[in-house]
């Protein structure tokens, strides 16, 4: 797993590559919480990820991050893992 952080116009895009797994959480955590507000997560060469991720992803967007070109799997399992 591969992260890049981008700053256009005032927003964080952070762009991840690879797999993403549970083993990664901790550092991309870190990285969310120097970015600040507006900050946009870019999954577009994300190829695999776990459920820990799914949970990670969903807890990100509640908190107002942006997940973007996210694949339609990706999209999916967090929807269906969504608390009802």
């Amino acid at each position: 797993m591969k992260i890049e952080r981008r700053l256009e116009n005032g927003k964080t895009t952070i762009c991840l590559f690879g797999r993403l797994q549970m083993e990664h959480l901790t550092e991309l955590g870190r990285v969310l919480q120097e970015t600040g507000v507006a900050t946009v997560l870019d999954l577009q060469e994300v190829t695999l990820v776990d459920v820990e991720v799914v949970r990670f992803l969903q807890a990100c967007e509640e908190r107002g991050i942006v997940i973007e070109r996210c694949a339609l799997y990706i999209r999916e399992w967090m929807l269906r893992e969504r608390p009802r």
